[in-house]
């Protein structure tokens, strides 16, 4: 799609253009709250009257503001605002003076009402995970899960993937409990009920007296992981947390005792109470990650008396992933819980690997001047462009500047601007 990411403001003076609308200035001296004076201003006294102007101050970006002009003075250059601006206008400010049966804010309602006629046919395009950020969670099937919430940035799903091969090393099957250096306020043991991989998960029970700081840790045989890019890992935690509130720690020294010289001090992402979470984080300096000896887990809040679970702990070579598409007859979206759904052959078909959705979405809507547009700019134009004329033709009787027609025009190049979208054939829709 040929998008070209034009900003709110950008769009709103191709309109203004376009309907012979609009012109624009910069203020040649200093004005007051309630005036702009402009020496490039053309019109006698009183032409300018009734017009809308949106004045933009040049010592601060964020000073938008529109305003009626109620009157203008030509022997002075000087358009007089009907309400006080926030701020004095000074030589250099730039504006935009609209006629008046266009107001800008009903031209900005008309190009996202021309963003909302496209949703579902244009999308910004996501991957999730998204590959190339640290930390977040993933979707992983585990061989017996069929309901995966979908990201809420996902609104429509072109492909699933699973990943069917990665280059790893496994640092703790975390069948074992950790039993090198456990802070008092921490009880380390096994679950083997409540697991995601292997024989058991490591169980953490946190006191409600613990501070941020403790940590519980085990030795490991010495791994060499300085070929590897991300460490993944199940976690889950009786409450929820935020990120950072709970990491990871590797060292090539015992009991973790210097995470931060040679090895890693991870944090995990925000999880959800009593949820299993696959989480990956991108390690810092795996160069130096050449004898990791120390497996650890830093409690880093005052959560409360709660408790943490790991499991399958393992290095990753990220860029050694082969993904697969998987069949779209073995997984449905079930739009009112907003779940990914696999069937039972696709559960068993996925078995025990991380899944990819490629998809999009919705276009935001543009809420200030420097918001960029997800959606091609010549429809978003031409379709603005369309409704204006038709908001403003006059009513079905009389429609002296044929502004019927113009409506009738630019509605057309709207539409030959859509049928140039690619085609979503393949894509399920969310929501």
């Amino acid at each position: 799609m040929p998008v070209q990411g034009r900003t709110r403001k950008e769009l709103r003076q191709s309109i203004g253009y376009n309907l012979g609308a609009l012109k624009t200035g910069t203020a040649y001296d200093a004005g007051s709250t309630t005036t702009l004076i402009d020496t490039n201003i053309i019109g006698g006294d009183d032409s300018h009257n009734g017009k809308w102007i949106i004045v933009s101050d040049t010592s601060n970006s964020s000073n938008v503001e529109t305003r009626l002009v109620s009157d203008y003075t030509a022997s002075a250059y000087r358009l007089t605002l009907q309400k006080a601006l926030t701020f004095s206008t000074a030589a250099g400010d730039t504006y935009e003076i609209w006629d008046e049966p266009y107001d800008p804010a009903i031209i900005h309602d008309f190009i996202n009402q021309a963003i909302i006629d496209v949703t579902g046919q244009a999308y910004d395009a996501i991957e999730n995970p998204d590959m190339s950020s640290s930390p977040h969670t993933a979707l992983f099937a585990d061989g017996k899960t069929l309901r995966f919430d979908i990201p809420s940035n996902i609104s429509i799903i072109n492909r699933l993937y699973y990943r069917s091969s990665i280059s790893f090393t496994r640092l703790h099957s975390c069948n074992v409990a950790f039993d090198e250096a456990i802070d008092s306020d921490i009880a380390a043991s096994t679950d083997t009920q409540d697991k995601k991989q292997g024989t058991a998960s490591a169980k953490f029970i946190v006191d409600g007296a613990a501070t941020g700081g403790e940590i519980a840790t085990d030795s490991i045989t010495s791994k060499d992981i300085s070929k590897y890019d991300y460490l993944e890992c199940w976690v889950k935690s009786t409450v929820a947390t935020s990120a950072g509130n709970l990491k990871i720690l590797l060292d090539d020294s015992a009991s973790c005792a210097s995470p931060t010289v040679n090895g890693e001090v991870l944090d995990v992402p925000a999880l959800s109470a009593d949820t299993w979470t696959y989480v990956r984080m991108k390690l810092s300096n795996p160069e130096l990650d050449t004898a990791i000896i120390s497996i650890g887990l830093e409690y880093d809040a005052e959560l409360g008396a709660c408790q943490i679970r790991l499991d399958d702990i393992k290095a990753v070579q990220n860029d050694t992933a082969i993904w697969e598409i998987f069949p779209k007859h073995l997984w449905k979206i079930d739009r009112s819980s907003r779940d990914l759904v696999l069937t039972d052959s696709g559960k068993f078909e996925a078995g025990y690997t991380m899944l990819k959705i490629s998809g999009g979405d919705k276009p935001a809507l543009l809420s200030a001047d420097t918001t960029a547009s997800e959606v091609d700019d010549s429809y978003i134009i031409a379709r603005a462009t369309g409704l204006a004329f038709a908001a403003s033709s006059g009513g079905s009787n009389t429609d002296p500047d044929q502004k019927r027609q113009q409506a009738a025009f630019w509605l057309g190049l709207a539409e030959q601007a859509k049928r140039a979208f690619p085609l979503l054939i393949t894509g399920r829709v969310v929501e």
